[in-house]
């Protein structure tokens, strides 16, 4: 039967699992319950991200696979890497490679990368810090980092209004659409206990990565991290 939802630990094993028992209907339930704006977050990830015909493109916690089909479309050679093999599978229809691999040990060999991504995945790594690492281990110097992440809302009243919807609602429609509901619970909590957008700029930048700079998406809703490898060992 595997883990129907995951912890605040984020032990990586029950996180995949989790995911595997939501594959089936992942894609609609996120469109549902975004009212159809993950469309435009993945859009202006890809806009931020830039990728160029003859990169190499590493898309991480990729689900289904949905976002790396869009930034294929620019010509890259673009790879889906998740953990969860049931999200995998359930995007075979999508011509992109797939590769089953840990934020936390990246399954390629240092500088194999000319940009890296993590769209709403960053938050399920048990490790942030690790898994921002490997991601700089993995990517070229003066590469490049884009993280799309739930965040918080910039607006004091919105932000209330955004966490009391998180809570209470997101389960509740979950419940309707998706094939593991508990699982969204889950996901609630991990989104009300994610750092904000300064804070998590600052561990990006202490993971290997600078210059990070932030674009609030929907009010700051969602929030986009965007940095790059350093040409040069940074100074500690």
């Amino acid at each position: 039967m595997g883990v129907s939802r995951a912890n605040l630990d984020k032990q990586p094993g029950d996180v995949a699992s989790m995911f595997d028992g939501v594959a089936a209907r992942y894609d609609l339930t996120n469109t549902v319950m975004t009212a159809g704006l993950d469309k435009a977050w993945r859009a202006r990830t890809r806009a931020e991200l830039s990728p160029r015909p003859g990169e190499r493109i590493l898309d991480i916690a990729a689900g289904t696979s949905v976002s790396t089909e869009g930034l294929a479309k620019s010509g890259a050679f673009c790879v889906a890497a998740d953990f969860s093999l049931g999200m995998l599978k359930n995007g075979a229809k999508r011509d992109v490679p797939k590769v089953a691999a840990d934020a936390m040990a990246l399954p390629f060999a240092d500088l194999s990368f000319d940009a890296v991504t993590i769209s709403f995945g960053l938050r399920n790594v048990a490790d942030t810090k690790a898994g921002l690492a490997d991601m700089a281990r993995v990517t070229r110097p003066g590469g490049r980092l884009v993280v799309c992440e739930f965040s918080q809302p910039v607006f004091g009243p919105f932000r209330k209004v955004y966490i009391e919807y998180i809570m209470r609602a997101l389960p509740a429609i979950a419940t309707r659409v998706s094939s593991n509901p508990d699982a969204y619970s889950y996901l609630a909590e991990s989104i009300r206990e994610w750092p904000a957008q300064a804070e998590l700029a600052d561990i990006i930048e202490d993971s290997g990565w600078t210059a990070c700079r932030v674009v609030n998406l929907t009010g700051g809703m969602v929030a986009l991290h965007i940095a790059e490898k350093p040409s040069a060992p940074k100074k500690r």
